[in-house]
Parts: structure tokens; sequence; C-alpha cells
């Protein structure tokens, strides 16, 4: 159906009005040419037109291996959109269900005492998304790892003479690299880690297949273990991301052994990669970072806490400071319009993820490459992992996609040390 475009009025406050015409009413002597309506008499300049335009922009110039991938993943791509299509239902219904109007997404200054409702309304629609309780969403969160802090700061604190009342317990093997400083098993100077408070640390190894160790979290949980912390993603592990029902499992597993342990999510690079999110099955808090999943590409900086009422207020005190809790913070500027756009687009903007994913793990295969998770096998969150073998592959392949970037495409990325990480990033 054609469309056409009218200007309405003049100067600076014309307007344009868009009208829908069908094509049996348009006048005889025109016709359709290439999705657009021409005189006869302009048929030829038309054509040149076209011709021109044609040999300007080409047919895309992709290689016999990535054109040869995309017709393999036709099947894997249409089960993407349909996550995609029942996951943005969720959002919309969450939006809808909180009455989010335009006067949400107003910023505020100072205390934020004057913030119109957008800070309650964004953490409400947050937490319906999830399946949780209460939530806790903010660009005061430096990145995910400040907000798994908080997170784990809410349950694990110092409790009796003996200095280490609690422990913290890893599940899935390791922690990710910034946590590490956190927990204190990387030395942090007396910085504040949980080290610091006398909370203790074990985790349960990985099993030989890269998986969980069922076997060992069967008797994993001690009498002093005050929090099990499960982390979604493999992170920088050579192992397969948790799927949700895998997190099921291991929460009924270890509320079995001890009711009272509380249960963290690492939910980084998860959400939105499956139909369920962690509280839906049994965590008490999950925490992760707006600059990946849920920000949706649009929010600029921030994170998240979700979970269990008590223990999301917890976490809000670890972030601000005791007795200010959720109800305090600005937002300056156009901020929160981005985190409630970046939380509607998210959705789409993972199953984008999950396809590029999809698309790097079967051509980089197809060249002779290790690649985790394996060509068309299931997803669970927004990582591909590709051995490139060496240092300089590595820092080539970085280059390449740098140089094909829409912005800061003649930056050339060089390795260095970065905050949070022992390894040069």
């Amino acid at each position: 159906m054609p469309l056409s475009l009218s200007s309405a009025g003049g100067g600076a406050g014309a307007c344009a009005v868009a009208t829908f015409t069908k094509p049996a009413q348009l006048p005889p002597r025109k016709r359709r040419v290439s999705g657009l309506f021409f005189s006869r008499t302009a048929d030829s300049e038309a054509g040149r037109l076209l011709s021109r335009v044609a040999s300007a922009y080409p047919a895309p110039p992709f290689v016999p291996e990535v054109e040869k991938a995309v017709e393999s993943l036709r099947p894997n791509f249409r089960e993407v959109d349909n996550l995609v299509a029942h996951n943005s239902m969720r959002v919309l219904k969450a939006f809808q269900n909180a009455g989010i109007g335009s006067h949400h997404f107003s910023g505020c200054t100072g205390y934020g005492h004057d913030d119109g409702g957008g800070r309650e309304a964004l953490d409400r629609v947050f937490a319906e998304i999830v399946g949780a309780e209460s939530a806790i969403v903010r660009s005061q969160f430096f990145s995910g790892t400040h907000a798994i802090t908080c997170a784990l700061f809410a349950f694990l604190r110092p409790g009796d003479e003996s200095h280490a009342l609690y422990q913290l317990l890893a599940v899935a093997g390791a922690p990710y690299d910034t946590l590490e400083e956190v927990i204190g098993i990387r030395e942090s100077s007396s910085n504040g880690s949980l080290k610091d408070f006398g909370v203790t640390y074990r985790e349960v190894p990985l099993a030989e297949d890269g998986n969980l160790s069922w076997e060992e979290l069967t008797f994993a949980v001690g009498p002093r273990t005050k929090c099990a912390l499960i982390q979604r993603s493999c992170g920088y592990s050579w192992r397969q991301s948790l799927s949700v029902a895998d997190i099921q499992r291991a929460i009924t597993m270890i509320k079995m052994q001890k009711p009272d342990c509380m249960v963290m999510v690492d939910n980084c690079y998860g959400e939105f990669v499956e139909i369920y999110e962690p509280p839906m099955v049994g965590a008490d808090l999950i925490a992760g970072s707006l600059i990946k999943n849920p920000g949706g590409t649009i929010a600029p900086c921030g994170g998240y806490v979700a979970g269990k009422r008590t223990w999301v207020e917890a976490a809000a005190t670890r972030l601000s400071a005791p007795g200010l809790g959720v109800d305090f913070g600005s937002t300056p500027g156009d901020v929160r319009r981005a985190l409630f756009q970046g939380l509607f687009l998210s959705p789409q903007m993972v199953g984008e993820a999950i396809k590029g994913g999809l698309l790097i793990s079967e051509v980089m295969s197809m060249k002779g490459y290790k690649v985790q998770p394996l060509p068309g096998g299931p997803r669970f969150d927004t990582v591909q992992a590709v051995q490139l073998r060496s240092r300089d592959r590595l820092i080539s392949f970085c280059e390449a996609v740098q140089r094909c970037c829409p912005v800061g495409s003649f930056i050339k990325p060089t390795a260095g040390v970065t905050p949070g990480y022992a390894s040069e990033v």
C-alpha cells in the first residue's frame, strides 16, 4: 500500500501528514516500479535512476561460508523470533500493569525527593518482568559487579565474636574475575572484601565435562553456609552456561540441605535468553547490569537487584546508606527515559545477540576453531566463546571487529590493565 506525504502549513511549524492510498484508487496512467509509483512519462528517467542506485549499492559481499551458515540457521533464527515475541509480550504487560506514562520519564536532581514516581514505577516493572517481589533499578550501580556486591553484602555480614560465622559457597566453580577481590580470593589490600569482614569462602569445582558437579553439590552446603552464589553465565570459564532449569535444580538441592541458605544468582548476560528468570524458580536475589541485556543497548549506565523484598531493601542500603533505602537518589536529565526504553527493547536486542552468537559459532567452527556453545546448540546466555589459540589472533580479531563499527572504526584497540581484572583486557 503506497504512502504519500504532504506538508501541512509552512515554516518552522510545518508538519508532515501521511495518507495511505489503495493502488486501485490511483490515476489509471500510473504504475508501480520497484516499490515506487511513477507516471509513464517518467518511466525512462525512473529506470535510469534505479539502475544508478543498484550499481551504487550492489548485493552484500558475504563470503560463501557466511551465506551457507545463515541458510543452515534459518530454523534456529525462527526459534529465536518466537522467544523474542514471548518475552516482548511479558515486558509489554508489565509496562501496562504498572500504568507507565510519559510523566514517569522525567529526571530529577538533588536528593531525588521530587522524583514524580518514575523510580518506583521502573522498579515495579522490572520486578514483574523477572518474577520478583521487589527490585531496585538504579543508574548509580556502576556495573554488574557493583550490583552483585551489594546483593552479597545484603546476606553476608559479621555476626559474632568469632568473626567468621558465615560462609559463601560458589556453586559453579570459580566466580567471574571481577568478584575475586570482592570475595577476597585475590588480595585487595584490606579494602573491604567479604574476607575482610570475616566471611569465609568455598567453591564447588566443575565436573570434568565442564558442567555443574551435581554429585558434589549434594553434600556441599554446611551448617555455616549462609549464601550460595550461582553464576548463570560461563564468564571466562570454558563451560556451558546454566539454564534456568539447571538453576532450579541447584536451588532445590541447596534448600534441601539447608532451607535457610540464601541463593544469589549472578544474572549477567542471561536476561531474556529464556522465557523464565531465576526468581521464578526460587532464587532469593538476582543482580546484573543494565549495560548488558536488560539495557537493550540504550541504557547508558546502571544495574539492578531483584528478588525477595527484605533482601532487596538490604542491598539498597548497601548501595546508599542505612535509613535511606530505595526511596532516595536522583536521576538527572534523560537517563530514566533511556532506562525505560532500553528495558522495553531488550528482548529484541537479546534476540539479535543470540542470532549473532549462533552465526559466529557456525562460521568459526567451520574454520576449525573450538567454540562454546557448539553450533546450533542451546543458548542460555548471550556469550559466545571462541578459542583463537594465540594472543596475536585475539588482538587481530578485536581489531577487525573495531574496524567494522559505525562509531570509532578508526580506533585501534590495545590490551591493557582494567580495574577488577588480573589479566589484560
